[in-house]
């Protein structure tokens, strides 16, 4: 099978260049995102291997059934950057559902300790031989009550993490587990209730803005907010407003709702034309990360494994466990 990797970084040929000889794969890697005006270089191959901020839109997927591309191999769990719907019938989604659930909740964790006690700012300091500690008083986490948005294995994990850290849990999902040992509650009241708020859950038509205008008015005063999900989870406008009126004490964001062509880049020799993103940097208890909470040797080398696993199934005609179908699209 020939595969042609897109938006590959040297930490990705790690795990896939090694693993990809072991399935006798012949794989390209290109560098460039995967969009409308790079797609021609998917010519002649059975496969295209995408990340995150890669995007395919419908009249992309009919380019690449004229091509014969037989699959697009994510290499993330979450598949809202392709249009799902228009792939039916015509090429073949398969996504990587578990990689390291707790690479991820282990770093939300991080986010909310580090945006609560200002160890980053404190970091900062220190370096300069400034130990005063005015601004950097956070608060207990013991007995606070933490909401999480979503209970699949990353919010699992998240719920274990704060369980340890004998904070009262409650959690919202659609589809409850009946087998998770949690206090599972109404989204209201995960957004009246909670002194943390955690989002684990995916982007569908459904979660979009699910932090917004109304549901941040609900929220309690110095709440705190940790995005390690999607971007688009969060209404940007509404978060700024949030902050500026000084409704939260805090807010971590490893994702951002316009992340596409910043995040997994280097821009710091560029003026930055996102204002909202300029924006919310300047807020002293806002702490933002470039969409690394996966980032983690463990999950790097589960998600090759994963990724090259579907690659061997469609290859050879077994079961494919990791089709995303049209209905998962809703």
């Amino acid at each position: 099978m020939k595969i042609a990797f897109f938006s590959t970084k040297p930490y990705d040929k790690i795990w896939f260049e090694p693993m990809g000889k072991e399935y006798g794969f012949d794989i390209r890697f290109y560098e460039v995102p995967f969009q409308e005006e790079t797609i021609t270089l998917a010519q002649g191959f059975d496969a295209v291997c995408i990340f995150v901020n890669d995007y395919v839109n419908s009249s992309m997927i009919q380019s690449l059934y004229d091509m014969h591309v037989k699959a697009i191999l994510l290499r993330s769990a979450g598949f809202n950057h392709v249009d799902v719907k228009a792939a039916e019938d015509k090429v073949l989604i398969l996504r990587v559902p578990s990689y390291s659930p707790e690479a991820v909740a282990e770093f939300a964790m991080g986010m909310l300790l580090t945006v609560n006690r200002y160890t980053h700012k404190a970091y900062n300091r220190t370096r300069d031989f400034n130990m005063s500690l005015n601004g950097l008083m956070g608060v207990d986490l013991y007995h606070k009550v933490a909401g999480i948005v979503g209970t699949g294995k990353i919010g699992q994990a998240m719920i274990r993490i704060c369980n340890g850290f004998g904070m009262q849990v409650l959690a919202y999902d659609p589809y409850p587990n009946p087998k998770l040992d949690v206090e599972y509650v109404s989204l209201e009241e995960i957004m009246t209730k909670s002194d943390v708020i955690s989002l684990h859950c995916p982007l569908t038509s459904e979660t979009r803005h699910i932090v917004n205008r109304s549901t941040i008015e609900r929220m309690k005063d110095g709440v705190y907010l940790v995005n390690t999900s999607r971007g688009a989870l969060i209404d940007t406008d509404a978060l700024i407003d949030g902050l500026v009126a000084g409704k939260f004490g805090g807010v971590g964001l490893d994702v951002y709702e316009e992340e596409e062509g910043i995040f997994y880049e280097d821009r710091s020799n560029e003026i930055m034309r996102d204002e909202n993103l300029a924006r919310l940097m300047t807020f002293p208890n806002v702490l933002i990360t470039s969409h690394m909470g996966f980032f983690t040797k463990e999950a790097m080398q589960a998600i090759a494994k994963e990724t090259l696993e579907n690659a061997y199934a469609l290859e050879n005609g077994l079961p494919l466990v990791n089709k995303v179908g049209s209905e998962a699209a809703k």
